[in-house]
């Protein structure tokens, strides 16, 4: 199995995509994870052959990032939950859950992120522990 990583910039992303796409590749997920209180890494990874491809995204959080939907459509559910749980926004997404495909309104902090982009108070339960029925 060959790989490669590629760097692209949120300029250049749906172009490449696209050209994978022409190429025969399939995309296989995105995967991201926090740089930093300000910056993501996405990588999107295409199949072909057991051929892998990577695209390697550096986003700030505050920035939208192009989505890839209107070329793979499937990426809509994968950007939905990126959105959902890094708080990122993607721009152009075909089918767009405004960061409600898996977190209910009343959530306050995406859950599996260190750093929150949304400003509200801690409720006076967070934090504390919930005491066992069993001693």
């Amino acid at each position: 199995m060959r790989e490669e990583i590629i760097p692209v910039s949120a300029d250049t992303l749906v172009g490449e995509v696209a050209k994978l796409k022409v190429q025969g590749y399939r995309l296989v997920t995105l995967s991201c994870t926090e740089l930093d209180a300000s910056q993501v890494d996405i990588l999107y990874h295409f199949d072909k052959g057991l051929s892998l491809k990577h695209l390697r995204l550096t986003a700030a959080k505050t920035i939208p990032v192009p989505s890839i939907s209107p070329v793979f459509f499937a990426a809509l559910l994968i950007e939905n939950e990126i959105q959902d749980l890094f708080g990122l926004r993607f721009e152009g997404l075909v089918v767009d859950f405004q960061g409600a495909l898996y977190l209910e309104e009343e959530a306050l902090k995406t859950p599996f992120c260190r750093f929150s982009l949304r400003t509200a108070a801690p409720s006076a339960v967070q934090g504390e522990r919930a005491e066992s029925p069993n001693p």
